[in-house]
Formats: structure tokens, sequence, C-alpha cells
């Protein structure tokens, strides 16, 4: 089978969504799908007569695996966010749900949930195999034994990493929220009226609009000024956002607010005109509320190759 470019065309969209499930950072699979793409033309498949899809995800599968392992053996600088994504009612770009009707069952997650912030730091608590496994069973419906086929597994150890990966994310199952229309429509509003109160340095307002528990993390990737670590508590989090708010207004009065739905809930994309040594000149914001209406997480993502799908 000949490599060209409409070969490339036609699985290049599937292996992105793919390898950005896996690694969470857009840059990562853009990569991904590039080293895929250079594996088979310098070692096509034996077998040209077999369809080339299922070979081209073993090879990005596989590459993908190594990248998390590596990853994992690197110190991060501060928390780690996924990248922000533009998303539709489905999923990624040129994405379409499947053409039949999926059962009801628990654990399974359509494509737009599995590009979800939520999510996508969820499966940072899976092996590179747990992760792989739960994308290919629970997102794109691969039977077990093609699961391990693709990720060269047996079957019985692809039904244990299934198993491990749903135990592991139990936690996140309990909490979820279906992605919705309503749930949009309540986090747009949620969201403006949130950061309408940090402008105006209203401490109390919006305490009382966070969950005791609330979470501000901040992603810098130690190339901007940045919480190191999670800022915890609905005061914490109230009085670090209205503090951020107004080092950003005196030190620059020239900022743009786009509003944009990334990975499938409204955020905020800043963009700061005269930026200070050391601040980013643009990040995202985004929040997620809980079934109480509460303001559970707040999530800023600054670092620059994290933003590059959206800038």
């Amino acid at each position: 089978m000949r490599i060209d470019a409409a070969t490339f065309r036609e699985h290049e969209r599937f292996l992105w969504g793919l390898g950005y499930r896996m690694l969470g950072t857009a840059a990562d699979a853009d990569d991904l799908v590039q080293d895929t793409f250079a594996r088979a033309l310098e070692k096509p498949p034996a077998d040209t007569s077999r369809p080339l899809r299922p070979w081209l995800v073993t090879v990005a599968m596989n590459l993908a695996r190594d990248r998390l392992r590596r990853r994992r053996r690197t110190r991060y600088t501060g928390p780690w966010l996924p990248s922000p994504v533009e998303t539709t009612e489905h999923g990624l770009p040129g994405e379409e749900p499947p053409s039949y009707e999926l059962p009801s069952t628990e654990g399974r997650y359509d494509l737009l949930e599995s590009v979800s912030m939520a999510f996508l730091i969820a499966m940072e608590a899976l092996s590179p195999i747990q992760r792989a496994v739960l994308i290919l069973r629970d997102v794109f419906d691969y039977s077990v034994a093609e699961a391990a086929a693709a990720l060269g597994l047996s079957e019985s150890n692809v039904k244990v990493s299934h198993l491990r990966a749903r135990r592991r994310l139990e936690v996140y199952d309990r909490a979820r929220r279906p992605i919705t229309a309503a749930l949009q429509a309540e986090t747009r509003a949620t969201m403006e009226r949130f950061l309408g109160l940090a402008l105006v340095q209203d401490v109390a307002g919006m305490e009382a609009m966070l969950a005791e528990d609330a979470r501000g993390t901040t992603d810098g990737g130690g190339e901007y000024r940045a919480a190191l670590n999670a800022v915890v508590g609905a005061s914490r989090v109230a009085r670090f956002l209205v503090g951020l708010a107004a080092k950003q207004t005196a030190a620059s009065p020239d900022v743009q607010f786009d509003v944009r739905i990334l990975n499938g809930l409204p955020a905020l994309i800043v963009r700061v005109g005269s930026v200070a040594p050391g601040y980013a000149p643009v990040y995202t914001m985004q929040i997620e509320i809980g079934a109480d209406g509460a303001v559970r997480e707040v999530r800023s993502v600054l670092a620059g190759r994290k933003l590059t799908a959206i800038v």
C-alpha cells in the first residue's frame, strides 16, 4: 500500500484524536501523528493487502505509551494540566459519533467526554497500558480481541488492565456530569458571574460560589509565573484569583477576553497586550461546577506549549 498525501489525510484526524486522548497534549499529538507516518514510510507493513488503519493504530499506541513513560520520568514544574482544544458537539473537529447506538453501561465514555479536562486529568492516574486499554475499549469500542491485537497484549492482560483502569476511575465516575447543552449554558453563566466578581475584587461573593474544597490549578510549565501547587479551599481560591486579577489590571489595561468551547465546556481565553516580564501573554481559564452548582475547579493553562491548538 502506498503512503501518500491522500492516505495521510484519511487517517490523520483519527490518529490525532487517539494521540490526544493518550497524551493529553496537542503538541504531543501532532508529533505522534508525524512519527507514526514516518515509521510507515521507513518500515511499512509487510502485508499491504490488509487495511492500513489497524497497523497505524498499533504503531501510534506503542509510540504514545513510550512517550507517557518518558514524560513520567521527567520532572514537571508545577501542576500538570491537559492542553485546551476546541471541540464540537460530538468531540474533536472532524469526529463523528458511531453510526450505531452504544449500550448504556457504566464506564462508557463518549467522544466528547473523553477529551474533557476532568476526564484527561483522571486518566493521569492510569499506567500507560491501562490508559491505552481504557481508551480503546471504553471510548472507541474495541473488542477485547481487537484491543489485544492493537496493543500486542494477550486478551487476559487486556481484561485485567481494563478492570484495574475502571477501578482507578471510580472517584471520577461518581462525580462525572454528562456534557450537555444545558451544562454548557450553566457553566457559561456561572463562569461569567464568577469572573465578574473577580474583576471587582469581591472575595466574599466568589467564596460563596465556590465549593468548600474547591481547587485552583495553574499550569505555567515553568515558562511563566504560576502557583507551583494547587490552591485548595474556597477562601484561598477566591483570594488567589482576586489577587491575580488585580495584578493583571495594574500591569496591563490592554486585555482581550474571548469565550470559546474548549474540551466540551465554555472557557475564557485571555490575551494580554502589554505583558510584564514573567507573565503569560495568553492563557485559558475554565471552571468545573458540581451538581449543586458550586464551582469545584478553576483551571488555568499558561504554558505556551500547551496552547498550540488554540493560538
